[in-house]
């Protein structure tokens, strides 16, 4: 069953249920050593379908 409080567009992950994550926690990481803004942040959680 989907986590209602975790949105996902990534129609690739395996935790993707319908638009929701699967998960019941993610795990979020940075791509540089100082994020300032969403684009510089990952979802550590992803795993391909």
């Amino acid at each position: 069953m989907a986590h209602q409080e975790i949105k996902c567009d990534v129609n690739s992950c395996k935790y993707n249920e319908s638009r929701q994550c699967d998960l019941n926690s993610i795990q979020v990481g940075n791509t540089t050593s100082s994020p300032s803004n969403c684009r510089e942040t990952e979802c550590g959680s992803f795993e391909c379908k």
